[in-house]
């Protein structure tokens, strides 16, 4: 993902290398309304930026909505499962030597950027390097910068997700707090474009259908998760698969479960000197 120094760089890509395969195949799927509101939101839809795009998820909904899209992200390990598109173009950022010249100019240049889109991964980033160059990028008037996630909140499993979130939050990087907490705290520093803003994130429901080998393989895929395994603790030994499977109702049962996700976007700010 992308994050701290390249100055956009992100020191946590090692990590969702190692559980890139676990991250590709356990994450819920974006809603297509959510891009079809974002995509209403930009005067123009020729060029969006999704950045962190891990296995391209997000990526392939705004490519429904623009002409041409550059995933970005730090692990090339997850770039290599991103589903192929083709108005998609994969970007690799490596976490070393990168500059914001070229990646400005890998997206076109300054004011060239319709939309741009972090998923489940902007908490990670150094937000004052990444938001500079997100104001270079965006069009002005009319580029939007939109940013969410989701965590822990999964209707009607919600206590229980609770339960387990209690038991990693020593393996926690300090950053994820804000995912934790609903980006109600994130620094967003844009205009609001009715679609959440700073300290007032948007919710937005994303339903799924999940088996409990499917819950497991998320929480699995949790970094404080991997964090914690690779200190030799292993949160999803077997007996916290059972006490899991007890709660889920049994190893069989697929539920129907809604991920309660929250979003801020926003345009640069007409005083913003970028």
């Amino acid at each position: 993902m992308l994050g701290p120094r390249s100055k956009i760089q992100d020191r946590m890509a090692g990590l969702f290398t190692r559980q890139a395969a676990e991250y590709a195949a356990a994450r819920p799927v974006y809603p297509k309304d959510l891009f079809v509101k974002l995509a209403s939101l930009t005067a123009h839809h020729r060029v969006a930026w999704d950045v962190g795009t891990g296995n391209g998820q997000a990526a392939i909904g705004v490519a429904e909505h623009y002409d041409s899209v550059v995933a970005t992200d730090v692990s090339a390990e997850q770039l290599r499962r991103a589903v192929p598109h083709p108005k998609v173009r994969y970007h690799h950022t490596p976490d070393a030597g990168a500059d914001d010249d070229d990646l400005v100019a890998a997206l076109g240049g300054e004011g060239r950027v319709d939309l741009i889109t972090v998923a489940e991964a902007a908490h990670w980033f150094d937000l004052p390097a990444f938001y500079g160059v997100a104001r270079r990028l965006l069009r002005k008037p009319g580029g939007v910068i939109a940013v969410w996630g989701y965590n822990y909140r999964v209707s009607p499993v919600e206590d229980m997700m609770a339960r387990f979130l209690h038991t990693t939050l020593p393996y926690w990087d300090s950053r994820a707090r804000y995912v934790i907490d609903g980006y109600r705290d994130l620094p967003f520093p844009f205009d609001g474009v009715g679609l959440g803003k700073e300290g007032e994130p948007a919710g937005f429901d994303m339903e799924h259908e999940m088996s409990f080998p499917g819950l497991v393989g998320m929480l699995r895929s949790w970094s404080a998760v991997a964090t914690a395994r690779q200190r030799g603790v292993d949160l999803l030994d077997e007996r916290a698969v059972r006490r899991l499977e007890g709660e889920w109702g049994g190893a069989s049962l697929v539920r129907k479960v809604t991920f309660k996700a929250f979003l801020l976007a926003g345009t640069v700010r007409a005083d913003d000197p970028a």
